[in-house]
C-alpha cells in the first residue's frame, strides 16, 4: 500500500522504472516539476531541466503495461511504496547526497525510522566472526535498536537470524527487485524477515542481482543507520566500501578488531586506524552513541567453564583467539599429543574453540 492515491502512485512508480534516471536527475526534474507533469513535458522542457536526449526519449516512451504489474503487487497488504515526501520515509536517509527517491517496502514501514545500527561483514566469516555478529546483535536489539544489513551470507545472514531470535527488528536493503530473493538460499530468511520487520529496495520489480545495484544499496544500508558495525572484513572487503560510505554520511562507524594473523581483521584494523571505534562490547556502541545508560547490564555474556576438568581448563588457557598448532600446544603444555588432541576434541565440542587450516585450532570463548 501506499500514503499517495493509486493516480499518483503509479508516476512515482513509472520514475522508478524510467532507465537512466538517477537520483540527482531525479531532485532536479522533482524541483522543476511535479511528478505527473514530468510525464507530459515537451522534449524541450525536459532538456531545458537538465535532461540529456537519451533520458527524454526514455521518459515519453516508457512500458505503462509494467506500472500495472506493480499496482497489483501494491494492492497486497504487506507491500508498500514510500517516495520521499511520505511521513514513513526514513528521515536519516534524506540527509545522504543521493537518497533514493522511491523506496520499495515488503514488511511495516514504520520500521524505516526506527534507530538502527547496521552490521556489515565477510561473506565467509570465521567461527568467532559469526558467534560475535549474533552476540552484538542480540545485545543492540536488547538495547533497543533495530538492526540493518543487506542479507548477505555470512556477517549480514548471522546479524537478521539473531535479531529475529531476540524478538528483535531486523531490516534488509536488498540489490534486486522485492520480487526476487539473492542469495536464492535466503528465500525462508527474507520471508521472516518480512513478517516481523522490512525488506527494502530501490529497484523496480523484476531487477536482477547486478554488480553495479550492491553499492548503490550499501548507501542506504549505511543512510538509514545512527551507527554501522564491521565485525569481520578482510583487506579488500565489500564491506569497507560501506564503511566508507557511512563516514562520507556521517554516521557513526564501529569495527571490531583482530589479530594481526587473521585475514578477516584486516579490513577492521585498517578502519581503526582510519579512525573507526574500536569496539569490545555493546557497551562501546551505546556510550558513543550517548545510550550507555540503556544497556541491560545482563546483555554481556557471561562464559561457564565449570564444565572442564583441570587439565582441559588449562590447555584452554594456552589457546588464543588466532590460530595455534597441535604441536605448539604439545610444548607449551608438556603433555602427550594423543592426551592434547583428547582435549582438543572436548573443547571443540563444547564450544570453546574452533578448527583453524592446517590442522590449527584458536579460541572462540
Amino acid at each position: 500500500m501506499s500514503a499517495l492515491g493509486n493516480s499518483q502512485i503509479r508516476y512515482w512508480l513509472a520514475l522508478s522504472r524510467t532507465p537512466g534516471l538517477g537520483p540527482l536527475t531525479a531532485q532536479r526534474l522533482l524541483a522543476q516539476f511535479s511528478v505527473e507533469r514530468i510525464f507530459s513535458a515537451s522534449s524541450a522542457e525536459l532538456k531545458q531541466a537538465g535532461c540529456p536526449d537519451k533520458l527524454v526519449d526514455s521518459l515519453q516512451v516508457l512500458e505503462w503495461s509494467l506500472i500495472e504489474q506493480d499496482l497489483l503487487w501494491l494492492a497486497q497488504t504487506e507491500n508498500h511504496v514510500v517516495v520521499f515526501d511520505d511521513p514513513d520515509y526514513p528521515d536519516l536517509l534524506k540527509q545522504i547526497a543521493d537518497p533514493p527517491f522511491v523506496l520499495y517496502v515488503k514488511g511495516d514501514p514504520r520500521l524505516l525510522n526506527r534507530p538502527q545500527i547496521a552490521m556489515v561483514g565477510s561473506r565467509n566469516p570465521s567461527v568467532l566472526g559469526a558467534k560475535m555478529a549474533q552476540e552484538f546483535a542480540g545485545a543492540l536489539v536488547a538495547a533497543g535498536y533495530a538492526i540493518t544489513s543487506g542479507m548477505a551470507l555470512g556477517i549480514d545472514a548471522a546479524s537478521h537470524v539473531a535479531a529475529l531470535n531476540s524478538g528483535g527488528k531486523t531490516l534488509a536493503v536488498v540489490g534486486t527487485g522485492l520480487d526476487r530473493v539473492y542469495p536464492a538460499r535466503h528465500r525462508q530468511l527474507a520471508v521472516e524477515i518480512a513478517e516481523t520487520g522490512a525488506l527494502i529496495s530501490e529497484f523496480p520489480l523484476g531487477s536482477s542481482a547486478k554488480a553495479g545495484h550492491f553499492p548503490r544499496r550499501n548507501r542506504i544500508i549505511s543512510g538509514m543507520c545512527q551507527g554501522l558495525l564491521v565485525v569481520e572484513a578482510a583487506a579488500q572487503s565489500g564491506s569497507l566500501i560501506t564503511a566508507r560510505l557511512a563516514l562520507e554520511q556521517n554516521r557513526e562507524v564501529f569495527a571490531i578488531p583482530g589479530s594481526i594473523y587473521n585475514p578477516l581483521a584486516k579490513g577492521c584494523n585498517a578502519l581503526i586506524r582510519q579512525g573507526a571505534k574500536l569496539v569490545e562490547s555493546v557497551d562501546d556502541i551505546l556510550e558513543e552513541l550517548g545510550q550507555y545508560n540503556q544497556l541491560p547490564r545482563s546483555s554481556g555474556a557471561q562464559i561457564n567453564h565449570t564444565m572442564l576438568d583441570l587439565e582441559q581448563q588449562n590447555l584452554l588457557n594456552l589457546i588464543p583467539y588466532s590460530p595455534i598448532t597441535v604441536d605448539e600446544l604439545v610444548r607449551a603444555s608438556g603433555s602427550s599429543a594423543e592426551n592434547v588432541s583428547s582435549m582438543l576434541l572436548v573443547l571443540e565440542m563444547q564450544g570453546y574453540i574452533a578448527a583453524a587450516a592446517g590442522g590449527s585450532y584458536y579460541r572462540i570463548q
